[in-house]
């Protein structure tokens, strides 16, 4: 449970420092005989500031949760 909380955190950090992953997508356009073209496209998947604030809470739950239970 520890180990899943810090994940969470570090998760939810990320999410709301950034804001979403960029990615570069290639994809053929036109292809005629051995010549073709290719164009690369910048994507972007928003991540909401509210999923990473969640994310930053229950992770910070799971911690305090699991280290109540050990003492």
């Amino acid at each position: 449970m520890r180990i899943v909380g810090i994940v969470l955190i570090v998760l939810g950090v990320l999410g709301l420092a950034y804001g979403g992953v960029t990615y570069t997508r290639r994809r053929d356009t036109v292809r005629v005989g051995p010549v073709s073209a290719t164009v690369r496209q910048k994507e972007t998947v928003p991540i909401p500031p509210v999923l990473g604030g969640v994310a930053l809470v229950v992770g910070i739950g799971l911690l305090v949760a699991g280290s109540r239970r050990r003492t």
